[in-house]
Order: structure tokens, then C-alpha cells, then sequence
């Protein structure tokens, strides 16, 4: 597991590419991304021994109410590597290293039934621009009470 780098970044595109719908950019999540730097350290990839790419995890900053969040995603494991615990790796780690960094509260859109083993739950009162379906905004506290009283739309974080 390393930081992702500049010369990690096609590879990475590459791998969400295989594995999400052609029109993932147009996703809303994608527009919360648009022209801001992703969390360096919290950006991660896995290579296995002979260096190929088999996994990745990105992090971005934006705001619900004024206060800062962490957006997870996109985090893709190579089709031939699903199932093999990659994916929880680097969301355990990931999250580690963002408590660590001070960072309070994380949103993802997803499967709650997939991301509740992690600690992820439905947000209440917090809203991802359209279309996204509201029972898979999932959120998880890094810091004890961080979503209490929370809500908003959830917007970019400036550049």
C-alpha cells in the first residue's frame, strides 16, 4: 500500500474506468470534485508483488453547513482481486489515517448494507445534489458527536 502519485494517475483512471458504468463523471459526486485537489495522504493504492495495479481509494474535501467533510470515492478493487478483502483494507486504513489527520466526519454514496461493517449510516438532513438516491448517503463520525446537528447540501469545497 502507497500514496498515490502523479504517475500512479492514468492507471488509477484506468482501473475506475473497468470498473464503474462509462458515465461515472457524470455522477453528482463527480461535479462535488470538479477542479479540487483530492487529500494526498488519503489517497491510496494497492499494487500486488509484480506492481499491478489491483486496487485504489480517493478522498476529497467539501462542506455540509459550513463545516468540512471528507467525500470517500471512488474506491475500486480490479475485478480479478474483488473478494479478497483489498476494498477493507484500504477503507479501514484510510479512515485511520484521516482520524489521525483530524479529520471528523465522512459521507459516501453506497451500499449501507456493505459500508455499516466499517461504521457508515444513513445520513439524515444531508443532501448530495440530484440525482442521488438519499438512502445511499452513508456517513461515519471520525470524531465522537461530528454529524450531530449536521445537515445541508452538500457542496464543493472551494479550490
Amino acid at each position: 500500500m502507497h500514496d498515490e502519485t502523479e504517475a500512479d494517475l492514468w492507471e488509477v483512471e484506468a482501473l475506475y474506468d473497468l470498473c464503474f458504468a462509462p458515465g461515472r463523471t457524470a455522477l453528482s459526486s463527480y461535479r462535488l470534485r470538479d477542479g479540487v485537489p483530492t487529500i494526498g495522504p488519503l489517497c491510496v493504492v494497492l499494487r500486488d508483488a509484480d506492481g499491478v495495479l489491483a486496487a485504489a481509494i480517493r478522498f476529497w474535501p467539501a462542506k455540509v453547513g459550513g463545516l468540512d467533510i471528507l467525500l470517500l470515492g471512488p474506491i475500486a478493487v480490479h475485478p480479478t482481486r474483488q473478494g479478497e478483502g483489498l476494498g477493507a483494507l484500504l477503507i479501514t486504513e484510510t479512515l485511520e489515517r484521516a482520524r489521525n489527520l483530524g479529520w471528523a466526519r465522512v459521507l459516501l454514496v453506497g451500499d449501507a448494507p456493505y459500508y455499516k461493517r466499517f461504521g457508515f449510516a444513513k445520513l439524515e438532513g444531508v443532501v448530495m445534489p440530484a440525482p442521488t438516491n438519499p438512502d445511499r448517503v452513508l456517513g461515519i463520525e471520525l470524531q465522537t458527536g461530528a454529524w450531530n446537528g449536521v445537515a445541508g447540501e452538500v457542496v464543493r469545497a472551494m479550490a
